[in-house]
């Protein structure tokens, strides 16, 4: 770690260290296999793996300690996979956050990680996106970082046997599979929520398009996205059951029979229980015609189990509510899985990880029974700090300048913690631009944000156009306007809380990481009169050189969803924060991971010289056992606080 400006936190009241805060661990991604729960978790420290007993019982670590696995928020495919017939779990690992990601086996009862595929693909990205635990086969998006295309590789895990499903610019990843294996569903992607889909069967030596117009075909012709999420084989075969755009904005259930797959079919769904503003984001097949479906209503979780009729008017009936009500209600879920208990009949075990703004994640089961109530697996608190003084947050949605809503929230001080008078804001941008900010204590913003609030600031998180969550339309506004709406969309919600009387806008800074870095670099820059003081975590400021400085296989997509760094050189650079950067006047810090590459740190170096060289006061913060987030426990804690400190210095308490 590189630190170039040591800051001292004014003496004020006693606070709380960011330790307390991090100390409720991380419970992510479970998988249930026999009577054992697996799941991911920094008990020591960093991202590892963990598995215990479904009834409870002290966690066993599966790595040797020290190897850091890489957020799944972040993760194309999955961490990992349990593949009990061969005795081990199959783990995808890279290199201090480089993504190189490599398959890795390590036994089922813990131990030292062994390559799956040798030395074949070292330096190269494999994602993991599907994988069968009792055949053993999995799918691999394939990118060797040399070229654009991405290949989809199915891979025998036992017999080593590897082929390839074809290359494409677009992806070609697998999105579906039938049980089988003899037939698969491959996508191009061009633009998020832009899908194109192919179909691929064993003995065919090219895949055949499926369904949709591929970017080649469309001369020009603005197409609807689809928004075709995975696919799930279903009726013998016979078509597909998958979420999709087609029919509703904010995501429905269509089936896609192979007799006629120009024809996609609307599925009506009975016995929701939700209400609000969201999104059908996922299904996913269980077991036969029984499916779960997960829902995003407000940026809370739904999650429903049902049965799907595949008849002449093809529908799906809820059976019940697995996330959503009671204790599992008003919080994000972060993985769900389940088994088939067949014994003495077929019934369902599920897992889950479910966690809220000011709740730690936990595990519960359901166990293998029609209407039993989940179980608590795990205790995770905050240790030394009341729930009370945790902000839960409120409602702080507005209409913006064209008349659309715009989702935010705002999380303030508790009364408890004695604060009088207005309190400085502080914006956080979330990154993506296609990400949300949900009530989620797991990700990365909502330490920071409580820390804000124990000390005193409010902050403020709008969910501006490109943000999912909220349809495909919403999401979409984003595409080659990085800097132009969104921008406006900011400024609109800053004018709404500003009539907040809880709210002091003459001290006010904004934060954000990734496109949230970008944005937080054009709103410090373009408009400097308003803040007091920015941090940029990992954000592009030069877009033409960002674009051309990321993975060849990215390309295709910069193209076509930011703009072609050559052809569209001159909006970009209208659009890009190094424009502007000769305005700023707040104090800025910049926050980097040495081995990021999404943005890769000269991006960051170039903008502390760049604004060094005028006079700007520039704090660069440098992680060099990161890549393109902030994991480990001591760089975490230094992140926090030093954000905190430097916001508590240039705004006060």
């Amino acid at each position: 770690m590189t630190v170039t400006e040591t800051l001292v936190r004014p003496s004020s009241r006693p606070h709380f260290p960011i330790e307390s805060l991090l100390s409720a661990r991380l419970l992510l991604a479970p998988r249930i296999v026999g009577d054992r729960v697996f799941f991911l978790s920094d008990f020591s420290g960093v991202l590892s793996l963990y598995s215990m007993n479904k009834n409870g019982g002290i966690p066993r670590p599966l790595l040797p300690g020290g190897q850091a696995l890489v957020n799944p928020h972040l993760m194309d495919g999955r961490n990992f996979y349990v593949l009990p017939k061969l005795e081990k779990v199959l783990v995808m690992m890279d290199k201090l956050g480089n993504e190189n990601y490599q398959p890795i086996f390590v036994p089922i009862e813990g131990g030292i990680p062994e390559r799956s595929l040798g030395e074949k693909y070292e330096g190269e990205k494999l994602a993991c996106v599907e994988c069968d635990n009792d055949s053993n086969i999995a799918y691999f998006d394939r990118d060797d970082r040399k070229n654009p295309e991405t290949e989809c590789l199915r891979v025998n895990l036992e017999t080593g046997k590897i082929t390839s499903l074809g290359k494409s610019l677009y992806g070609n990843r697998c999105i579906g599979v039938n049980a089988d294996h003899s037939k698969v569903i491959l996508a191009e992607g061009y633009t998020p929520g832009d899908i194109v889909l192919f179909y691929w069967e064993e003995g065919m030596k090219e895949r055949k398009l499926l369904y949709g117009t591929p970017l080649f075909e469309r001369g020009g012709r603005t197409v609807p996205p689809s928004g075709i999420d995975w696919c799930n084989f279903t009726n013998e075969d016979k078509g597909l059951l998958f979420v999709s755009s087609i029919f509703h904005d904010d995501g429905g259930l269509t089936f896609l029979g192979f007799d006629n797959p120009s024809k996609p079919v609307d599925v009506k769904i009975r016995g929701l229980k939700h209400s609000g503003v969201g999104e059908l984001v996922a299904s996913k097949k269980v077991d036969g015609n029984l499916f779960v479906l997960i829902y995003n209503i407000d940026g809370a979780s739904w999650v429903y189990e049902g049965t799907f009729n595949a008849g002449s008017s093809p529908s799906f009936t809820t059976t019940r509510t697995l996330c959503g009500l009671g204790a599992l209600s008003d919080g994000v879920i972060q993985g769900l899985d389940w088994q088939v208990i067949k014994v003495p009949s077929a019934t369902i075990e599920y897992v889950l990880s479910f966690t809220k703004a000011n709740v730690p994640s936990q595990l519960y089961l359901y166990p293998p029974s029609e209407n039993g109530p989940a179980t608590q697996l795990s205790d995770e608190r905050v240790l030394g700090i009341p729930s009370s003084y945790l902000s839960a947050g409120e409602d702080a949605s507005y209409t913006t300048w064209d008349g659309l809503r715009v989702s935010a929230r705002l999380y303030l001080p508790s009364p408890k913690l004695g604060y009088m008078g207005p309190r400085a804001l502080v914006e956080y941008v979330h990154g993506g631009p296609q990400g949300q900010e949900r009530p989620d204590f797991t990700w990365f913003s909502m330490p920071l944000i409580q820390n804000l609030t124990l000390n005193g600031f409010a902050v403020f998180v709008p969910n501006v156009r490109g943000s999912t969550g909220y349809g495909m339309r919403y999401m979409k506004l984003v595409d080659r306007d990085w800097g132009g709406n969104d921008v406006k969309d900011h400024l609109e919600g800053l004018k709404h809380i500003e009539k907040d009387p809880r709210i002091d806008s003459k001290r006010r800074a904004v934060v954000g990481r990734s496109y949230g870095g970008f944005m937080t670099l054009t709103l410090a820059s373009r408009f400097p009169n308003m803040w007091k003081a920015a941090v940029d975590m990992f954000g592009p400021y030069d877009l033409p050189k960002w674009a051309s400085r990321t993975p060849p296989s990215w390309m295709p997509y910069i193209r076509l969803a930011i703009g072609d760094p050559e052809k569209d050189r001159e909006m970009l650079l209208e659009h890009s924060p190094k424009t502007y950067l000769g305005n700023l006047t707040s104090p800025l810090m910049i926050i980097q991971g040495k081995n990021d590459p999404r943005v890769p740190e000269p991006e960051s170096a170039e903008i502390v010289a760049d604004l060094r060289k005028r006079g700007v006061q520039v704090d660069y913060l440098v992680f060099e056992d990161e890549g393109h987030d902030v994991l480990r426990f001591k760089n975490r804690v230094t992140c926090y606080s030093k954000i905190t400190e430097f916001f508590l210095k240039h705004l006060g308490s």
